[in-house]
Formats: structure tokens, C-alpha cells, sequence
């Protein structure tokens, strides 16, 4: 029963100042008190409505950047699978244009052509073509009449082919051009450059006489093009004179190679 008291007191003391409140009021006694309050919190609530928009602005303008974001990075993933979808189509379109060029240089009626394309360069060139595909050492490597070089060594899947500039490559070859034939013995060189040996001094060889495959060795087809005459070195009283030869193609300009297979 004590304890009740208190709470009693304390809700008549609230109705008290309640009702004194309301009487003050209709009486205009707090309309001097509420307009010193609003005076002072009118400001603060102006600016926390400012803030709360400007805030809200912000909020608004990182969710628009995110997303922006977010577009333009799913816009560059389109647009880098569409380049690469481009240059697929490309290369493809490259690749069956160089078929039909080979075609047309080496008939595939006479010649079985196997193309092969390029996956590795330096002192070999490698191939993605191998035993599986009846690929054998000493197969010739052509692009158009052009020879590359011959299969050095072949695994199952993939072959390794010395280049006419090896220093290694040796082929029998004559070079023809409008004042005659000269015969020699075409041989790489450390680079890229390639020496015509053995020439008859009384043989003519000139200046942009092109360079031919005599057809000798056991698998080079004879007559494929090995390069042109871009110099020539000759003595008096010797026997022989050489000639430094460039091939017309740089295999690292190429994509796709052809494998005679005979």
C-alpha cells in the first residue's frame, strides 16, 4: 500500500502541470516562450533539412557512380569479347584466304599440304602438327611457293623445324635471272642472312636474280622459291664467288605454315 502512494502523487503532479499548461496557453502566456524556441531550433532544423537532402544527394549521386561503374566495366568486358571475337574472325578469314593462296601457288593434286600454324619462334620454328599427323623428319615447310625450312624433329603433337637461315641449313639451289643460271649451294648464316656458295665464277648471278630449290636433297620439291640475290661477292682468279641471298617472307610475319607431306 506504500508503495502506491508515490505513483499517485506523481500522476496527480503530471495532470497538475498538464492542465497548467493548457490554461497557459489559452491564456497566450507561452506564445512568447514558443516563439524564442522556435526561433532558436528553426535554424537547426533548416539546416538538418538541408543536410538531410544535400546527404541524400550524395547517397544518391555514389549509388548513380557505383552503378556507372559497374555499366561501363560490363560495357568493356562486351566490347574487349567483341575485339576478340573480331580478331578470331579475322584471323580465320586470314587463315582460309592463306589456304586458298597455297592452293593456288602448290596444287594439292600433286602436293599433300598440311597447314600447320606457328606457336613458337627463335632458332626453330614450332608447329602444332606431329606424328599424329603423319608429320616425319625431313618433310619440307613451305608458305606459297616459298620454302620455309624441313622438319628437324617431331613429337606426337607438335614438330620443331629448321629454318632456311639455320646455320645448320644446307640446300642445293641456282638462281636464275635474265642473263642466265648460276648453281650453288645456299647455306644459314648467324641472323638472318643466307649465303649462295660454290658459284662458277663464269656463271652470272646479278642483283635480284631470285634463288630456287634444285630438288636434290631426298623430300625438297625442286623449283621452290629460297629467296633473291641482294648482293655479290666476286674475286679474280678465284674459282668460285658467293652471293648473300634474303628470303622473300619473315617467318615472324607469318601465322600459318604448310607441311608437304611426301
Amino acid at each position: 500500500m506504500k508503495q502506491i502512494f508515490p505513483d499517485i502523487k506523481l500522476l496527480l503532479f503530471l495532470i497538475f502541470i498538464s492542465l497548467l499548461l493548457i490554461l497557459l496557453d489559452s491564456l497566450n502566456f507561452l506564445t512568447l516562450p514558443q516563439k524564442a524556441i522556435q526561433t532558436v531550433t528553426a535554424p537547426i532544423q533548416y539546416g538538418l533539412y538541408k543536410g538531410g537532402k544535400t546527404l541524400g544527394a550524395q547517397f544518391e549521386f555514389l549509388i548513380l557512380a557505383r552503378k556507372a561503374a559497374q555499366e561501363n566495366k560490363a560495357l568493356k568486358i562486351q566490347l574487349g569479347e567483341l575485339l576478340t571475337e573480331t580478331a578470331n574472325l579475322k584471323s580465320q578469314l586470314s587463315e582460309t584466304q592463306e589456304l586458298i593462296d597455297q592452293y593456288n601457288k602448290l596444287s594439292p593434286k600433286t602436293f599433300d599440304l598440311l597447314p600447320a600454324r606457328i606457336i613458337g619462334t627463335g632458332r626453330y620454328l614450332i608447329i602444332d602438327k606431329g606424328l599424329t599427323d603423319k608429320i616425319d623428319v625431313g618433310q619440307t615447310v613451305v608458305f606459297k611457293d616459298n620454302y620455309i625450312g624441313q622438319i628437324k624433329s617431331s613429337d606426337p603433337k607438335i614438330s620443331t623445324v629448321l629454318l632456311l637461315t639455320d646455320p645448320d641449313s644446307r640446300v642445293a639451289v641456282f638462281s636464275q635471272g635474265e642473263e642466265g643460271r648460276a648453281r650453288g649451294i645456299l647455306s644459314g648464316q648467324f641472323g638472318s642472312d643466307v649465303l649462295m656458295d660454290k658459284i662458277l665464277h663464269q656463271e652470272e648471278v646479278k642483283i635480284g636474280d631470285l634463288v630456287y630449290s634444285e630438288g636434290t636433297e631426298g623430300r625438297l620439291p625442286k623449283g621452290l622459291i629460297m629467296g633473291r640475290v641482294i648482293q655479290v661477292f666476286e674475286r679474280e682468279n678465284e674459282i668460285f664467288k658467293q652471293a648473300k641471298v634474303e628470303p622473300v617472307f619473315n617467318v615472324e610475319d607469318l601465322d600459318v605454315v604448310f607441311v608437304i607431306r611426301i
